[in-house]
């Protein structure tokens, strides 16, 4: 984790006083439980799992559509951890799918039940299709596995959300702020805490994930100058999602609290420390033609191609925050997590049209993302979002 604090400007975890204060309490709610994370073979999911096994549940189930980073999950934590003597398994399903509902019939008694899954790229956004899938993932897959939950007696359920909720300017983080409307609605019937927090240094997928593969595959380091954020490290956000799911009352959305300690920092300050930290010294380049030829040659002479632009892309936010001026706060219960405090507001009719709609242009095979956003600008009527008719697709 060292490695990581100091590419995003920090020396210290923040989460350690709060985990270690807590720790007792931790470890018996943990060992006296049974958990099932759903998707949790991604960067936050791994996290979380690991947190939970370490601690000797009675029973870990994990579920994660990807075989591949199961795989990988289970020989980290074996190489890593060891062994438990509580019952620890793995299952390489579509949370979507029958094969997942047949799974949950058989074995659907948990205590806790975690849901890190999610379409988190604000470049899903760009087609119809993919942003339909997202909807799927985001809403309707956590509203079905919610009411599961309920239906087997589950005593807690988690589900992650982002800060990009807060204010939503893209479909993505609007997509997780209409799924927080529905877990406000489910409420009602199980107790339910979430989160929301800053990006995961080098989780799969992300930017800073990137740069490992393209230094692996000797191509440039490409990263935009002008916008900033805040980053948790994969073992920060697993802790933050376990303290808001063991010690959240029902409602409650936990926040990192900002602080000296966690600050922006902008994508390409941490590129350059990142080369600086493998000893190449960057290479500032104008386009993307030089700097897909200079990485032929330029990493052999100690230096490595940068092309650092601005950003003009669809979906991207200029400021992160992780709640609003509306919403009410805890900021005492914890040393370095704040707690959003939520009553059961939602609009039922809002919530049913939502439905209806989607499942209407399901049901037809046809639909344009126009139509999507429209009905996005009816859920959320102050939505941000701008169409610039640029995706990050089209860059390199």
């Amino acid at each position: 984790m060292n490695s990581i604090l100091d590419l995003i400007g920090r020396r210290e975890a923040l989460f350690t006083s709060d985990i270690s204060s807590h720790e007792k309490e931790l470890c018996r709610v943990v060992s006296s439980s049974k958990f099932l994370v759903l998707g949790g073979a991604g960067s936050i999911g791994q996290a979380v799992t690991k947190e939970i096994f370490k601690r000797n549940p009675q029973q870990l189930h994990v579920v994660d559509i990807s075989e591949n980073n199961m795989v990988e999950l289970v020989r980290d934590i074996r190489s890593s951890f060891g062994y438990i003597s509580g019952d620890f398994q793995t299952f390489a399903l579509d949370i979507g799918s029958i094969e997942y509902d047949a799974f949950i019939k058989a074995d659907g008694k948990y205590d806790y039940v975690l849901n890190l899954s999610a379409l988190k790229h604000v470049r899903s956004e760009k087609d119809p299709f993919t942003l339909m899938r997202m909807i799927d993932v985001n809403v309707f897959n956590t509203d079905k596995t919610i009411q599961q939950s309920i239906d087997a007696g589950v005593q807690k359920y988690f589900c992650v959300s982002t800060d990009k909720a807060a204010n939503p300017v893209n479909m993505m983080g609007a997509s997780k702020r209409i799924m927080e409307m529905f877990l406000m609605r489910k409420s009602k019937q199980i107790s339910i805490s979430t989160a929301r927090f800053a990006n995961v240094a080098f989780s799969d997928g992300s930017l800073l994930h990137g740069f490992n593969q393209r230094i692996q595959k000797r191509q440039p380091i490409v990263a935009p100058n002008d916008i900033k954020r805040y980053f948790v490290t994969p073992q920060e956000s697993g802790e933050l999602c376990l303290m808001s799911c063991i010690f959240g009352e029902n409602r409650d959305i936990f926040f990192p609290k900002l602080s000296e300690a966690l600050h922006l920092i902008s994508f390409a300050d941490i590129a350059i420390k990142y080369l600086e930290q493998l000893g190449y010294e960057p290479y500032f380049c104008t386009s993307e033609e030089e700097a897909r030829e200079l990485a032929q040659t330029l990493p052999a002479q100690g230096k490595w191609p940068c092309l650092f632009t601005a950003s003009d892309t669809t979906g991207e936010k200029d400021f992160e925050e992780f709640f609003t001026d509306k919403e009410t706060l805890d900021m005492s219960r914890f040393e370095n997590l704040g707690i959003i405090k939520n009553q059961a507001l939602f609009d039922d009719e809002k919530l049913n049209l939502f439905e209806r709609n989607i499942t209407a242009m399901k049901n037809d095979r046809e639909w344009s993302k126009e139509q999507i956003v429209e009905l996005f600008f009816t859920m959320i009527p102050d939505f941000g979002h701008k169409e610039t008719g640029k995706y990050l697709d089209s860059k390199m």
